[in-house]
């Protein structure tokens, strides 16, 4: 950073390093546009108590709160009627929850039923099915306090699992039942379910509306939003209709794209009369009847279309892609999807754990596939402002849209200068490697930005704890920590390394989190892990449990199954900053210190080679209600190394 440069300062230092300076100076702006907003409030009230006499202070104090809660708090009644009639529809049999429904959509029954946390972990699990195992959710009819905040909390950390933005909700705003919080969620778990099927795995046929020539990657870069735009924009060509449709709310308002849309792909429920309609809402009114003859579930009103409701309309238009698509079946088309290495396939995972964690961490970017919106620098700057505050030189910086290639090239040069300072082991990576795209190589850089992020937070507590004088944490440490813990409940259980074959049956990891908090795990509900269906139920509770207990974690169960040495590494780093954070811990409860040079090796060779690139699993850094989230947050499936293992009782790094 350059001498001259301080940016925005906060007087908390602890505060200063939770934003970017993008953000602080964001943040500023508003900040000061608000308190303009508030003298002319104050102007407006002292002018209408002018005539009032004495008195009107109460009135201006009155004034002010009622105006500012009203502006924070106004809700779209047709979005929540939506997402209500969505809820009423894809709950109404759940054994639990059927005697709750169906919700009236008028009043704050649903904001009610929201306080003990079961519908939203059911509405998850709708959305990405298997993501919450149910045995982990509080369902007693009456929650005590404490029952209902572990329901949030599994709530917000599978919700940020499946790709949703939490970092501005807390588990006390779903107690609460605030809504226009709750709303939000809601409509981001809805439109994940809506947009599952917009990929190229789950729909190979999108191949179809791009060239041959057009590069796969630029097609995976999609976000389902602009994938589904694509997909409309298609049918609407071939159908003669002559515009383009950039966004779902102005560009549709008219109905007209609608009608050639529905014309293209069910002409039999599509009578001429729609195009021929002049009044908007009337054509509305007759495309919607026509949808709901292929089965789409009416969740939007004729007023919702002309209104331009953006979340509304693209619910619509992703519901006609679920039950009619228009794309071929060919398997000659399709191939191209299909050709996938195992190399590709672990890539594939990797990036989804990357995209995970950098959007938990609240940056200001959306990543949509880390491997493209990486090349140009800026999103890895805001990551490395994120875990290592004030390292980014932002004058030097350029800010998408970038057209000219050496500015995106100045980016990624700055982000190899801070890697090396912050010890990271980059000898084959260069600034070209990223805009070039090489995936292993990001993959590599990545890797260890997740696990400096992880290491850096468990360091912090180990400061705090024994002062200037404490180590650097390891993997062994932690290793260390997690037997010590387990020992000193009463158990015999061990793990000899991060890839000990008897992890498998997942038991270790149920004992760990009850001696990290002795009530979260049902022992009714654990299996001996003896069968490969044992093994996988252990797992699925492991998962469910730990995020219930406050932990951001990404892994599959395939992963405790399998022994993956890296999220095994990030899994127990989570449990281990959790219980660190929320209880205080005496020197004798940190782990004994082991060797510090495990931690540069193991980093070291993953960028060494290209081959050195592994599967990591993305934690979710954001914290949503403490900071026992952020850690569980890096810690999920990212920051890990390679797992060292044990000899004759002396911890040794692996080759």
């Amino acid at each position: 950073m350059s001498a001259g440069f301080v940016g925005v300062v906060v007087s908390d230092p602890s505060l200063q390093g939770q934003f970017t300076q993008v953000e602080l100076r964001s943040l500023k702006a508003k900040f000061e546009s608000f308190l303009r907003e508030y003298l002319n409030l104050q102007a407006r009230v002292s002018a209408k108590e002018g005539g009032a006499g004495a008195g009107g202070g109460g009135g201006k104090t009155s004034f002010l709160k009622s105006s500012i809660t009203t502006l924070l708090h106004n809700i779209n009644q047709a979005e929540k009627s939506s997402y209500v009639a969505h809820i009423n529809t894809y709950l109404r049999d759940d054994p639990f929850l059927k005697k709750y429904l169906p919700i009236d959509p008028a009043g704050n029954q649903l904001f009610d039923l929201i306080r003990d946390g079961v519908l939203l972990c059911k509405l998850i699990n709708v959305a990405v099915p298997g993501t919450i195992d149910e045995r982990a959710i509080n369902k007693k009819r009456v929650l005590n306090p404490w029952q209902r905040n572990e329901n949030h909390t599994l709530c917000l950390n599978s919700a940020k699992a499946i790709g949703c933005t939490v970092v501005n909700i807390g588990t006390q705003d779903l107690v609460e039942g605030r809504p226009h919080l709750v709303l939000g969620l809601i409509s981001q778990i809805i439109k994940i379910q809506l947009l599952a099927d917009l990929n190229l795995k789950k729909t190979p046929q999108l191949v179809e509306l791009f060239d041959d020539s057009k590069d796969i990657d630029e097609v995976l870069s999609l976000s389902p939003e602009k994938m589904l735009l694509r997909w409309m924009n298609h049918h609407l060509k071939k159908a003669g209709y002559k515009k383009i449709v950039n966004n779902f709310s102005s560009d549709v308002k008219d109905g007209e794209a609608y009608a050639y849309l529905l014309k293209a792909l069910a002409p039999e429920h599509s009578p001429e009369t729609t195009l021929d309609t002049k009044d908007p809402e009337e054509r509305a009114k007759l495309v919607l009847e026509q949808a709901e003859k292929l089965d789409c579930k009416r969740y939007l009103t004729p007023k919702d279309i002309t209104e331009g409701s953006a979340n509304l309309n693209l619910a619509f238009v992703a519901q006609i892609f679920q039950h009619r698509n228009g794309l071929t079946s060919d398997t000659k088309q399709v191939t191209l999807t299909q050709t996938a290495t195992r190399d590709d396939v672990l890539l594939s995972r990797e990036e989804r754990a990357f995209r995970m964690w950098i959007n938990s961490l609240g940056v200001e970017s959306y990543v949509n596939n880390v491997f493209e919106d990486v090349r140009n620098g800026w999103v890895l700057l805001e990551v490395l402002d994120k875990v290592s505050p004030g390292s980014v030189n932002w004058k030097l910086a350029t800010k998408p849209p970038i057209k000219l290639p050496f500015r995106k090239l100045e980016n990624c040069n700055q982000v190899i200068k801070i890697g090396k300072q912050l010890k990271f082991s980059l000898v084959n990576l260069a600034g070209n490697d990223i805009v070039q795209g090489n995936k292993k190589l990001i993959v590599a850089l990545l890797w260890q930005l997740m696990r400096f992020n992880i290491l850096q937070l468990l360091n912090k507590l180990r400061f705090h704890s024994q002062g200037p004088q404490g180590k650097e944490i390891t993997d062994a440490d932690i290793l260390n920590w997690a037997n010590s813990k387990v020992k000193a409940s009463g158990r015999t259980s061990r793990m000899e390394s991060f890839k000990d074959k008897s992890l498998s049956n997942g038991l270790f990891f149920l004992e760990l989190l009850s001696a990290v908090q002795p009530r979260v795990v049902n022992w009714k509900v654990v299996t001996k892990g003896e069968t490969d269906e044992d093994k996988k139920l252990n797992a699925t509770y492991i998962i469910s449990v730990a995020r219930k207990l406050g932990c951001s974690v990404f892994l599959l169960p395939e992963d405790i199954i399998e022994v993956n040495q890296k999220m095994i590494l990030t899994l127990t780093a989570s449990i281990m900053y959790w219980s660190l954070q929320k209880q205080p811990q005496s020197p004798s409860e940190m782990p004994e210190q082991s060797d510090p040079s495990s931690m540069a090796s193991d980093a070291a060779s993953d960028v060494g080679s290209e081959d050195g690139a592994s599967t990591i699993a993305p934690s979710e850094s954001e914290d949503v209600n403490s900071l026992s989230d952020s850690i569980s947050n890096l810690t999920m499936d990212d920051a890990t190394s390679i797992a060292p293992s044990t000899e004759n009782g002396n911890v040794v790094a692996e080759s």
